[in-house]
């Protein structure tokens, strides 16, 4: 008796995460081709092996995703382009057993080819960045997860050097501050990073005391990462193929240039087409994506005290056009949508050096470009 009153100790005292084995994957696509829209997947962290359960079609273009805070609901773009302001945003709500998402409805996301979404912390607030006009909107989120009208669109101003990418602004991201308080917004076009204050309690947006921090001329922001302590920021650069690493001063949101280096292997002199950025769970490492003819992830060690980073090397992403990537919260496994390679590879990552090795797992999924977790 003593000793299963002993066992049944021992396992009420573990952390919830060790039984916390498998979690629910979000796919997001374009829909120009095979596929049928947003994917819902079950994934094994024991295993590496993922199971579909669930398509969601009637939307097109669903090539960015986010799920509030409390994992109840999840929104998408359809990318779509026309007469200024084609972009919608959409609404579900995610079944209670987690197998599958409801409609809710449907709203302008303010502007063109919308690439980018952002639920704020308290889960009030949807924010979206329109890539072909150079804008973002907030759009309030209702009690029952659904969507208002967008309370503010802001349009950007500016260009680059590169004629061909750079003509406009392309707003290519929205990203909050941990503590909710401030908003990056990556502008390829305008080779700034724009900074708002946020507040939570209206939704409005207004020009933080650094408006913006400037670029490398022709550099192409397009994806920004903040480290969980909040105290350092890092913006991947589409067209050159960097990645740029700043401070971040908490009290005004003011960023402060440290380092830009190459995401690109030495010698390489072909097209980056870099793409993502995400810092491991345990914030050791960071890795890039290289779209282009590199077709790999860039692996960085980083120095959580100065916020420098210092190369560790590349992995194939064995596929074509690595849009986006993610890795699971336990941190031991990265998966990388390969978009014209239509299926996902499972890396396994060594949680001690940071590096990849195939794990020989993929998920089979037409045009894969947003991945997004929810337990």
């Amino acid at each position: 008796m003593l000793r299963i009153l002993m066992l049944a100790m021992f396992f009420w005292a573990m952390p919830a995460s060790v039984f916390a084995q498998k979690a629910s994957m979000l796919v997001g696509t374009y829909t120009n081709g095979k596929s049928e829209g947003i994917y819902l997947f079950e994934f094994d962290e024991k295993t590496g092996e993922a199971t579909q359960l669930f398509v969601q079609g009637s939307i097109r273009n669903p090539s960015f995703l986010a799920i509030d805070p409390q994992g109840k609901f999840a929104y998408a773009v359809s990318e779509l382009n026309g007469g200024g302001d084609a972009g919608k945003v959409f609404s579900y709500r995610i079944d209670p057993g987690g197998r599958k998402l409801i409609p809710l409805n449907v709203q302008s996301s303010g502007g063109d080819d919308p690439c980018y979404l952002t639920v704020d912390n308290s889960g009030k607030w949807l924010i979206v960045g329109n890539y072909s006009s150079g804008s973002l909107s907030v759009l309030p989120i209702l009690p029952d997860g659904s969507l208002g009208v967008a309370l503010a669109t802001l349009r950007h101003e500016g260009s680059g050097p590169n004629r061909e990418r750079q003509e406009r602004p392309h707003v290519h991201a929205t990203v909050l501050s941990p503590d909710n308080r401030f908003l990056y917004v990556p502008d390829l076009g305008a080779d700034k990073v724009f900074i708002y204050r946020f507040d939570a309690s209206t939704g409005l947006l207004s020009p933080a005391p650094q408006a913006f921090q400037v670029a490398n001329p022709g550099s192409g922001p397009r994806h920004f990462m903040i480290a969980t302590n909040g105290k350092f920021a890092y913006l991947v650069e589409e067209l050159t193929g960097s990645v740029s690493a700043y401070s971040v001063d908490p009290v005004e949101g003011r960023l402060s240039w440290i380092q830009r280096l190459s995401s690109l292997p030495a010698g390489f002199s072909g097209f980056g087409g870099s793409a993502d950025i995400h810092i491991s769970p345990d914030g050791r490492n960071l890795y890039a994506s290289n779209r282009g003819e590199a077709n790999n992830l860039a692996i960085f060690r980083m120095d959580t005290r100065k916020g420098i980073l210092s190369a560790v090397g590349h992995q194939s992403v064995l596929g074509k056009k690595p849009r986006n990537f993610s890795l699971t919260a336990s941190g031991k496994w990265l998966l990388c949508a390969n978009q014209d390679s239509d299926e996902i590879v499972v890396f396994r990552r060594n949680t001690r050096t940071g590096g990849l090795t195939d794990s020989g797992k993929r998920i089979s999924v037409p045009s894969p470009v947003c991945i997004r977790w929810f337990r």
